[in-house]
């Protein structure tokens, strides 16, 4: 591995022109393609498998047209002070409004209030539904334009309009704080490198990385049915991973210059060995983000999958664009005021720095000799702040947010607000009951069957009367919880309707099945829930096996996960502090706080495991690289520290930087991962890898690299370390001698 990568960055350094110019190349092509791609809308959002995915294609199979799973928008009236819905003024008005609502080119049906009875028992609040034929994301502006625009006609007559639903769904955009996140990130750099040269090459790679890849994705949106958040998490991951891995071969160019190599020799040097590790621990983020497909909900496969080829042409631009540009960068990636002489001649030649780093030791250096003298005190320490942080996850509620918990500066929660107030909490989460009669020997008694049972039901607020289709044979019941729809009382509902529907189907042939936006929400969870064992031991051990062969040793990669472990859980609790509990949520701008997305666990667990698998790949690397070049376990611990820490916090600090960007963002399942991302990077970097494994390594001493010897033979030799770069200076220095 070392060997070829040290080829290959020898190779791009001399051919840097023809290596440039493919990557400029290829970003244009990307650029041209996601701008001349017709715009794309959200992705479908199906759940194969599960009940209420199953209640939708029967919907759109027997009633055609429908469009099931089209957006919705309920535009909710309230009458100014001491008037009622239905005086004359008001109800010409809202006449008015539907009339203009059901002209839309996109809509299927607008109803009107006093004909559907839409009017709360105060005759305060109205409301009139209003159908589409595609998705809330993949409405077109005039749609959402028209709605908005009718809803305004109404308030000039006085009276309070709000509109719900995912009809205005809209893109999210994350705000400033992205730019300030890649800011701070320029700025570490600078300090790290004291050169600008130096910081702006990662930064400069890494965006035409992200560039490329957002722009395949942006091209292929529609095609492949990707939504706008896909994109988001691609360049979120991909910024963070392709800054950091420019960074670590560029930093090891400036240490191989500094043993007095020439350029191009140095460029391969750093491939070789940097680059490897950027190989494998590219190949655990890409494991863990393709292992999300494993859930079998296609827009989390989706996300993962592009999020994985960010990274993957990430590693391609390090081994590749890197060495390339540092061909053009010459001597300016030294620090700034650098000042060295070399004396004699040779690739081998003396380099005298007049600021001599020998003299004293650098941070990482003492950082790493005091864990390694108090590895039990450093261990315990660690372990019970992570503990301590992880305390709130205990508490972790799970669901999918909807517009209750939306900021109350948009319509779509003040909509909410007053639908509860008009009509009861349960309201804005109508069940949809869908009775399949097909079988049934009287199709209309089973539904009325269905419905009776329905009403007695305790937490059940109103049933509306079974709708048949044309052909008689199937029928849908629209059922009102009286509790709120991310609530334990309506999801007790869904679960007893459907545990009836079990006796049904045996009394009567009829099968019923539970749908709608509540139901949907309820089965990801749970379908989430039951696919996180398994995700974990797939992806946690494909990265198993992966690291026995970087490191060969089989305590450094359970040590390794089980740091993992430690980290994630308290990031959760973090999140859980945060968005569930309130703290700091005006800090963070978390205006509404609620249950914690279903997907964010799993979400976390892949993402969270890629990127740690990074730090320990990078700085123990550099451990092993000392530990098999002759060091004991303790001097090698301070040697991979000496050389790698600075480095790695400078990594960790700017993959906080980036995903703490994205905390601006105004979609609420973005801000959430964009914090969560962050937090867990600081727990994994800077008490996992900086503290925990220096401590543990110590207090295994030669066991942490022990190895059977059957399995020593049997693994393939990938040379992360560059022990074969090391035998060739070796040869060389024979054959000078000999000459």
């Amino acid at each position: 591995m070392a060997t070829f990568l040290y080829k290959l960055g020898r190779t791009a350094f001399r051919r840097r022109h023809f290596v440039a110019l493919v990557w400029v190349a290829l970003l244009t092509l990307a650029g041209v393609g996601a701008a001349s791609a017709p715009s794309a809308g959200s992705t479908s959002f199906s759940i194969p498998g599960t009940e209420a995915q199953k209640a939708f294609d029967l919907l759109d199979q027997r009633f055609p047209g429908t469009s099931a799973d089209g957006a919705t928008a309920r535009v909710v009236f309230k009458a100014p002070d001491g008037q009622k819905m239905r005086d004359a003024g008001n109800k010409a008005a809202v006449e008015q409004t539907v009339k203009e609502l059901r002209t839309g080119s996109e809509v299927v049906s607008a109803t009107d209030p006093y004909k559907t009875k839409s009017v709360s028992k105060d005759g305060t609040i109205a409301y009139a539904q209003v159908r589409y034929e595609v998705s809330g994301m993949e409405l077109e502006d005039a749609s959402k334009d028209a709605l908005e625009d009718a809803a305004a006609g109404a308030r000039d007559t006085g009276m309070t309009v709000e509109i719900g639903g995912d009809a205005l769904q809209a893109v999210p955009h994350t705000g400033s704080t992205e730019i300030i996140g890649i800011a701070v990130a320029a700025v570490v750099l600078v300090i790290t490198f004291g050169s600008l040269v130096s910081a702006g090459l990662p930064l400069l790679t890494a965006l035409i990385g992200v560039g490329i890849g957002v722009s395949a994705i942006t091209a292929l949106a529609s095609t492949l049915d990707l939504g706008s958040t896909t994109s988001t998490l691609a360049m979120m991951i991909g910024l963070a991973v392709g800054i950091d891995y420019a960074l670590f071969i560029v930093s090891r160019y400036r240490a191989e210059l500094a043993e007095g190599r020439d350029r191009e020799e140095a460029a391969g040097r750093a491939t070789g060995t940097a680059g490897s590790a950027v190989v494998f621990a590219g190949l655990t983020v890409v494991i863990a983000l393709v292992g999300l497909s494993v859930v079998n909900i296609p827009m989390l496969t989706k996300m993962g999958i592009a999020a994985a080829g960010t990274v993957a042409i990430a590693v391609l631009i390090a081994l590749t664009m890197v060495p390339a540009l540092l061909g053009y960068a010459g001597k300016k990636v030294q620090p700034t005021g650098h000042k060295a002489r070399w004396m004699g001649g040779g690739r081998r030649a003396e380099q005298v720095s007049v600021e001599k780093q020998a003299a004293k030791p650098n941070l990482g250096t003492r950082w790493a000799s005091f864990v390694v003298r108090r590895p039990l005190a450093v261990l315990l320490v660690g372990i019970v702040g992570l503990g301590a942080a992880a305390i709130p996850a205990s508490s972790l509620e799970l669901g999918l947010g909807d517009d209750g918990t939306q900021p109350t500066s948009t319509t779509q929660r003040r909509a909410y607000d007053l639908l509860s107030e008009g009509f009861g909490p349960g309201f804005n989460g109508p069940l949809m009951v869908v009775v399949d009669a097909k079988n049934a020997d009287d199709p209309k008694a089973a539904a009325t069957d269905v419905a009776d049972e329905i009403k007695d039901m305790k937490g059940v607020a109103s049933v509306t009367p079974a709708t048949f289709n044309k052909a008689g044979d199937t029928a849908m019941i629209t059922v009102i919880p009286d509790s709120k729809p991310s609530s334990v009382a309506t999801e007790d509902v869904v679960h007893e309707i459907r545990d009836a529907g079990a006796e049904i189907k045996t009394d009567t042939d009829a099968n019923v099945l539970v749908t709608g936006a509540t139901a949907m929400n309820i089965d990801v969870s749970q379908k989430l829930n039951d696919a996180l064992v398994p995700y974990l031991v797939l992806v946690v051990g494909l990265a198993f096996l992966l690291l026995i062969v970087v490191f060969r040793s089989i305590l450094v990669p359970l040590k390794a996960a089980l740091g993992f472990l430690l980290s994630v859980m308290a990031a959760l609790g973090a999140v859980v502090a945060v968005f569930q509990w309130g703290w700091l949520a005006n800090v963070l701008g978390v205006e509404e706080t609620g249950p914690i997305m279903s997907m964010m666990p799993i979400f976390m667990v892949g993402v969270v495991f890629g990127l740690a698998m990074d730090y320990e790949v990078f700085l123990v690397t550099r451990m092993r690289e000392a530990y098999v070049h002759g060091e004991t376990p303790g001097q090698a611990v301070v040697t991979g520290f000496k050389h790698g820490a600075r480095v790695v916090t400078a990594a960790a600090v700017i993959m906080m930087a980036v995903f703490a960007g994205f905390i601006g963002s105004s979609e609420s399942m973005v801000k959430m991962i964009g914090f969560g991302l962050a937090i867990a990077v600081f727990f994994d970097a800077f008490v996992v890898r900086m503290a925990i494994v220096p401590a543990v390594l110590a207090l295994l001493g030669k066991k942490a690299w022990w190895l059977p010897k059957w399995l020593d033979r049997a693994l393939p030799n990938v040379d992360v370390e560059g022990e074969g770069l090391r035998t060739k200076d070796e040869v060389e220095e024979r054959e000078l001698v000999r000459a």
